[in-house]
């Protein structure tokens, strides 16, 4: 991972950002000598927020099971038949 002081960012923007949609290799910003921020291309982005939306839904769904909020697979189907008509 490449790492870019604030500066640095402030006067290369242009350059960084090129090379980052380029190599699509994430960019830590230091300020003061501390991290501060990533800099991450949109697509690799997008791919994480995707994920992190899956993941979400099947913690919900492991919730929902440890809750005893199930309904059988036929009771399902009814249900999604009704709402689907």
């Amino acid at each position: 991972m490449k790492t870019e002081l604030v500066t640095t960012l402030k006067r290369k923007a242009t350059d960084i950002i090129s090379e980052l949609a380029d190599d699509q290799e994430p960019v830590l910003i230091t300020q003061h000598g501390r991290p501060a921020a990533y800099l991450i291309d949109v697509e690799s982005y997008d791919a994480m927020q995707q994920r992190i939306r899956l993941l979400e839904g099947i913690a919900r769904g492991e919730r929902a099971i440890d809750e005893n909020r199930v309904v059988t697979h036929a009771a399902a189907k009814k249900q999604m038949k009704r709402w689907l008509s």
